[in-house]
């Protein structure tokens, strides 16, 4: 499969234009340290609460008449699936998600309020079942990474940094899950930015993409094992096809964190940053603040908030009990 370039991101930047917000890169004076510096990237302030928006309605708008009339169906552990919904609200296309019983009860509710059908599944169903669902009855199946509008328009976050970064940026954080968000991001700053590298962060307890892009070999973990990390956005079991190609191009390495470090960035980026960040959307950050020394000689830091979709019950655990 052929690896998205500039034109595609270019479409799709035009395609999410006033869909998708515009997020700044927001300074971070509080994060410095003499050495480094650090700006966020807020997708948690997209309409969705999540970056998902962009390769949700990418890929949506793209859709012929025909494939709108026949309805989508998608799977996600929550943000691809309100992103799905939302799209589809918005184009007035039937929505079915498949989603884990695991899910925070605020992703299920919120992808519901869109219109959307959820059909809850066990952990292990969840990739299986919208496969089936598209064969039934016509849908249009809509994956959450391996698809190259999915990538594309998860790409306009890596355009969007490069045009607003300032000159001396060096090093971009992006979390990684299925590989969409990276794949996209990383091929968008490789070819604009050439110099900059480019990091994966993701949990230690669900670390399938840093094993893949260490040992060349695209790897799965089991479900039993990817489930244990707070970060239930990052639970994917591996990345895909087309994201792994993506990150072998272009990715310089992924890093992982602990759950700890994972707690405690969502309760800093509350306190000092202003910003409501799930677990999920912390792994960046978190990096940046606690594991400085495996991301190598970097001065100026941009790192993506990937989304706030946080049950409001664990956002309170997390202040009481965070630094």
């Amino acid at each position: 499969m052929a690896l998205v370039g500039v034109e595609e991101l270019h479409a799709a930047q035009r395609r999410i234009a006033g869909v998708a917000v515009r997020t700044p890169l927001l300074p971070c004076p509080w994060a410095a340290d003499g050495a480094r510096r650090l700006w966020l990237k807020p997708e948690n302030l997209q309409p969705t609460g999540a970056f998902k928006t962009r390769g949700a309605y990418n890929r949506l708008a793209a859709l012929s008449g025909a494939e709108r009339a026949r309805g989508v169906v998608a799977q996600s552990s929550g943000n691809h699936a309100q992103a799905v919904a939302y799209a589809a609200q918005l184009l007035g296309i039937r929505a079915v998600i498949v989603m884990p019983d695991t899910s925070p009860e605020v992703k299920v509710a919120s992808t519901r309020s869109y219109g959307a059908e959820v059909i809850l599944v066990a952990p292990a169903e969840r990739d299986t079942l919208p496969a089936e669902l598209a064969a039934r009855h016509g849908y249009v199946w809509v994956p959450p990474y391996d698809d190259p509008y999915i990538i594309a328009g998860q790409g306009t976050v890596g355009m969007e940094i490069a045009e607003d970064a300032p000159d001396e940026l060096d090093t971009v954080l992006v979390p990684v899950s299925g590989g969409g968000l990276i794949s996209g991001t990383a091929a968008a700053l490789k070819l604009t930015c050439p110099g900059v590298r480019v990091i994966g962060v993701e949990p230690e307890l669900a670390a399938d993409a840093q094993q893949s892009l260490r040992t060349g070999r695209r790897t799965e973990w089991p479900v039993a094992d990817t489930y244990r990390t707070i970060a239930d956005g990052l639970r994917t079991t591996s990345v895909g096809e087309l994201p792994f190609e993506h990150i072998q191009a272009y990715v310089d390495d992924i890093v992982t964190v602990s759950e700890a470090e994972i707690r405690d960035t969502v309760a800093v980026l509350a306190r000092r940053g202003r910003l409501v960040a799930e677990p999920s959307g912390a792994v960046a950050p978190a990096a940046y603040l606690h594991r400085a020394a495996e991301l190598g000689p970097g001065r100026v830091f941009a790192a993506v908030v990937s989304g706030g979709n946080i049950e409001p019950r664990l956002l309170a655990e997390l202040l009481a009990t965070g630094a």
